[in-house]
């Protein structure tokens, strides 16, 4: 039980301290907007093309590879804070990883669909096979549920990635001083603890598991 409380626990402690981050940081004026450094940051890599849409929800942005737009929450799209700048940038840095495929990024597309078929259907096999006591069950659960460990190894390098991307543009092209670098880089660096948090989460759910199904 211990075992599979320390990674909600950790998952928990991520949320919150992104949470934390970003409240601190949207406090930290900035001279743009996290529409306008976005669109500063693609525009300068030749990306005009990729759109910047505003959408509801708080912490929900992304970039979408397949409609190559980047979708940032209102708080985002119009905040004028180092939080909004450096939130927005880093979804830049995925459309700049998108447009030079990026390896990772293009193995991380790959991996999404047997991710999800390993999140939904091998969890289910697991529980059902911890209900019925059937370990084969839990078993080829764990075997499908490894797609969605390796889509957490394989994401972490991407998003640490992007956010590297966001703070040399935001630097590099004048968005935001030198010294105020460390002021994004707390927001972004919360944000990478939730996707080492969810990766630890994943891999001990795996073990777990996997231990579990080899008890017989």
């Amino acid at each position: 039980v211990q075992t599979c409380a320390l990674p909600i626990l950790l998952g928990l402690i991520a949320q919150r301290r992104v949470t934390s981050a970003f409240k601190q940081m949207s406090a930290v004026p900035a001279g743009l907007t996290g529409f306008e450094a976005a669109r500063r940051m693609l525009d300068r890599e030749g990306l005009s093309g990729v759109g910047i849409e505003e959408i509801g929800g708080r912490l929900s942005d992304h970039y979408d590879p397949r409609s190559k737009v980047l979708r940032l929450s209102s708080e985002v799209y119009r905040g004028h804070s180092m939080a909004s700048v450096g939130v927005a940038c880093h979804e830049a840095g995925h459309a700049l990883q998108d447009a030079k495929n990026y390896g990772p990024l293009v193995i991380r597309n790959l991996a999404v669909p047997s991710a999800n078929f390993g999140s939904g259907t091998g969890m289910g096999l697991i529980m059902l096979g911890v209900f019925t006591g059937m370990t084969g069950l839990i078993m080829v659960g764990v075997i499908l549920f490894t797609a969605v460990v390796a889509f957490q190894l394989v994401n972490l390098p991407v998003e640490f990635d992007a956010s590297a991307r966001a703070r040399r543009a935001l630097v590099d092209q004048g968005m935001i001083a030198p010294n105020e670098e460390p002021y994004v880089a707390k927001v972004l660096n919360a944000a990478a603890f939730t996707y080492v948090a969810g990766t630890v989460q994943s891999i001990v759910t795996l073990v777990f598991y996997a231990l579990l199904a080899n008890e017989d």
